[in-house]
């Protein structure tokens, strides 16, 4: 590819003399698990989502299942949210043997609020909004929902981090957010990696406990947990890469820009950042009915793309025992149809974006 759709040998190469010292001192020193370097990344990161506590993890998933745990949702249990997100969403509900309950999705792919009270039951234990392509799902109706009834809001924020809602961050509008720091995120470690976020001080105790297997301390164990710690390699990375966090994603903010400029919109759909939003940009996705003929049309010229989902999670055979079937949510079945993700990392180059928007708006003339 001459333009791949995420290039991290190119991040690699450009961090490396920064990098390897780190890594080394990491690896000399031959303590890699809870260090200083976790502690100090928990504090930072916490800082950065405006909450009082975050908790280093081993994966956005764990945080998700996790977080729900600490909410107290139990077997039986329901959980609203989007069919359209990555798999994980659903799994961790289910995983602890909750029922995911599906609501359909705005056009700008995240969760639709006016759908969110039709669903709630007597079993509906938490609200599961998920702030897809690094825009903040409508958290105001949301809120107020979750105020009227009662029910806890956990926030996959995987592809969010530094996201803004009304000058508010990601992470800090439920009762728990859920973070991914997996290599493909904006804030981005060398393997797995995750972290939640928190202003209960409870939630944020048992939290510390559950991730190291529910120890209390080296031989005691109170409540069986997890083994979804924060390695010390991946959090000293990460403390690096939290210091540009803001260089990142102003980049890829300038590179969306560029396409919102330059982008033929009578061909394609670009859903526009709102005033109040302070979209991210985890992925830049547009949505055009000639979706597979175009990403042939440019992987012949050199660019590569991606589809962020191109089969929801409601029709995964994993999901059949749900009872949903195909019609049941239009709104995603319509979006997994024309959605298509464009190159936007921060490592793009302006001739890079001119030459994937000139091949774009070619490929309708």
């Amino acid at each position: 590819m001459k333009i791949p759709y995420i290039n991290l040998a190119l991040q690699w190469k450009k961090e490396k003399r920064f990098l390897s010292p780190i890594i080394n001192k990491v690896l000399e020193r031959g303590h890699y698990v809870f260090g200083k370097e976790v502690e100090i990344f928990e504090k930072s990161i916490s800082s950065l989502c405006q909450t009082k506590y975050a908790v280093a993890l081993n994966s956005g998933t764990d945080a998700l299942v996790l977080g729900l745990c600490l909410l107290g949702v139990r077997r039986g249990d329901e959980v609203i949210t989007p069919p359209n997100s990555f798999i994980s969403s659903t799994s961790a509900i289910t995983h602890i043997g909750a029922r995911p309950v599906f609501v359909d999705v705005l056009q700008d792919q995240n969760i639709n609020p006016k759908l969110i009270e039709r669903a709630i039951t007597k079993k509906t234990k938490a609200i599961m909004p998920v702030h897809l392509t690094g825009r903040v799902a409508e958290m105001k109706e949301i809120i107020r929902i979750s105020k009227k009834y009662g029910i806890p809001i956990i926030e996959d924020a995987a592809q969010s981090i530094n996201s803004k809602y009304y000058n508010k961050k990601a992470g800090s509008f439920g009762d728990i957010g859920c973070f991914s720091a997996h290599p493909l995120k904006n804030l981005n470690a060398y393997g797995d990696s995750g972290f939640l976020t928190t202003n209960n001080y409870l939630f944020y105790k048992k939290a510390l406990e559950m991730r190291n297997h529910g120890l209390v301390d080296r031989n005691l164990v109170k409540k069986f947990g997890f083994l979804s710690r924060m390695d010390v390699l991946q959090a000293a990375i990460l403390n690096y890469r939290i210091k540009n966090v803001d260089k990142t994603i102003e980049k890829r903010r300038d590179n969306a820009k560029f396409y919102f400029k330059y982008l033929d919109r009578k061909n394609y759909i670009l859903i526009d950042e709102k005033k109040y939003q302070y979209n991210t940009y985890h992925t830049f996705v547009i949505q055009t009915q000639e979706r597979d003929k175009l990403i042939k049309f440019l992987k012949k010229k050199g660019i590569g793309t991606a589809i962020h989902y191109p089969i929801p999670i409601h029709l995964q055979p994993a999901s059949k025992y749900l009872g949903y079937k195909k019609g049941d949510f239009p709104v995603t079945e319509q979006q997994a149809k024309t959605i298509l993700t464009l190159p936007i990392h921060q490592n793009l180059s302006k001739k890079d974006l001119e030459l994937i928007v000139n091949q774009l708006n070619k490929f309708y003339i």
